[in-house]
């Protein structure tokens, strides 16, 4: 065990996740990614890269509003751009925004600004306008106003404007993508603390799972786990069960789960920002005989991706090994997509590199040590309706890899089994001491 799982507190007694230096290394790592680029500044809207850029956050409800934005010139400080009362906020508690040098005035990094609220601005209100002025200006101090601007995202007013202000504004997604690739040590420690976390909402899902029990009903148990964990958005809780397992749906349902049900769950959240997207599969009350062998083919491709994981390979050599879309019942790669798959995981859930034998195959990545992706392989059950669904998060080692998703998943769990003896003895479902405990406490045999 190579990586370290920290307690959530700052102590002074033992050496954890240094946020300073988390900020520092990301925007060095932007800088870096900008100055191997051709573009004069990266100009963002996107949550995640304003957030890689500026170490901001104004909670979760903004990811979507498209309502922020920030500046980053070639050998220059972000800026950021913001409500104002968030501005305000920033100036008096993002002391690394200040860059005023001592002079008078508030820091410089942290502005008062305004989007068009994907559209719901008036036209006519030249909003968009006044966030290509803005940026313009920048980049004429900078003597940056010929150079492209590499934009992430954008609404077309603001687009628009940004072309009248003469500015050339070209892709600057994958300058962003590339600086978030390889994380960082303590981008890995975020990583793995929100993995652990997970983990304890299988732990009472597992405990809680039993025929009777609503799809939504794990959603919201799931939710409460995390955020009394401290977790700082629950993203989704994809919770599948039963006949609706094949074809799989990626969104959960009020669905009662039945004797004999399979169920799989995907379990998105945010730990200060960084990401996890963890599937665990499991048989309530019963498994029958194909459940269990889609399980076992499910976990085979899996562990035969894991071995081949190191630097130096790349994402053609895992999807080689996973099957064609047509060995598991979808006509090509662009049906069966997101089944057989791999993704970069940080600030976002999906990231570079990718692993799909849609791109893989023609376009492959190296992997490096440092980067963090998850692995999922799924299977179809030949009774036609059940399947099974795995996920493992993992960090490429100097010389292998590190799975940080540890729920067990070695095998299918069978939840919400009762007791029984056979022979004289007694015979449960693979649990826990602690699970048997609970169970004894209220009564159950």
């Amino acid at each position: 065990m190579a990586i370290r799982t920290f307690g959530p507190n700052a102590v002074d007694w033992e050496q954890r996740i240094d946020l300073d230096r988390l900020r520092t290394q990301r925007l060095a790592r932007l800088h870096e990614a900008l100055n191997r680029s051709e573009l004069g500044a990266l100009l963002s809207f996107d949550f995640a890269n304003i957030r890689y850029m500026s170490s901001t956050h104004i909670g979760t409800w903004a990811m979507d509003k498209l309502i922020r934005f920030a500046l980053l010139v070639r050998g220059g400080e972000p800026i950021v751009w913001d409500f104002g009362s968030a501005a305000r906020h920033h100036q008096l508690y993002n002391p690394w925004l200040d860059y005023s040098d001592g002079k008078e005035g508030p820091p410089t990094g942290a502005r008062a600004g305004i989007s068009t609220l994907r559209g719901a601005f008036h036209p006519d209100a030249g909003i968009g306008a006044d966030v290509a002025a803005k940026v313009a200006a920048e980049l004429r101090e900078h003597g940056l106003a010929g150079e492209p601007l590499g934009v992430d995202l954008a609404e077309m007013p603001v687009l628009h404007a940004l072309k009248e202000q003469g500015i050339d504004v070209v892709d600057g997604q994958q300058v962003f993508l590339e600086a978030r690739r390889v994380k960082t040590p303590d981008e890995i420690s975020l990583l793995t603390q929100a993995c652990s976390m997970v983990d304890a909402a299988y732990e009472e899902l597992y405990a809680h799972l039993r025929p009777g029990v609503r799809e939504n009903e794990c959603v919201g148990l799931v939710s409460k786990v995390l955020y009394d964990l401290g977790s700082e958005y629950v993203e989704g809780v994809n919770a599948i069960s039963g006949e609706r397992c094949s074809p799989h749906p990626h969104v959960y349902s009020d669905r009662l789960i039945r004797p004999g049900d399979p169920a799989f769950f995907d379990i998105l959240h945010s730990h200060l920002g960084y990401r996890t997207c963890y599937y665990r599969t499991f048989a309530v009350g019963s498994a029958s005989p194909a459940q269990r062998d889609a399980y076992i083919r499910c976990r085979a491709y899996m562990d035969e991706a894991i071995s081949l994981v190191r630097p130096g390979a790349t994402t053609a050599d895992i999807v080689q090994v996973w099957p064609r879309a047509e060995e598991f019942g979808f006509p090509d790669e662009t049906a069966a997509f997101a089944l057989q798959y791999g993704h970069g995981v940080g600030l976002s859930i999906w990231e570079k590199p990718i692993f799909s034998r849609l791109v893989s195959l023609d376009h492959p990545e190296v992997l490096e040590e440092g980067m963090v992706f998850a692995l999922e392989t799924y299977w179809p059950a030949a009774d036609g309706w059940s399947a099974a669904r795995i996920e493992e998060e993992l960090v490429v080692t100097p010389d292998g890899c590190e799975v940080i998703t540890k729920f067990p998943a070695e095998e299918l769990l069978v939840a919400g089994r009762k007791y029984w003896t056979v022979g004289g003895e007694l015979n449960t479902r693979r649990e826990s001491q602690s699970h048997l405990n609970t169970r004894e406490g209220r009564g159950e045999r």
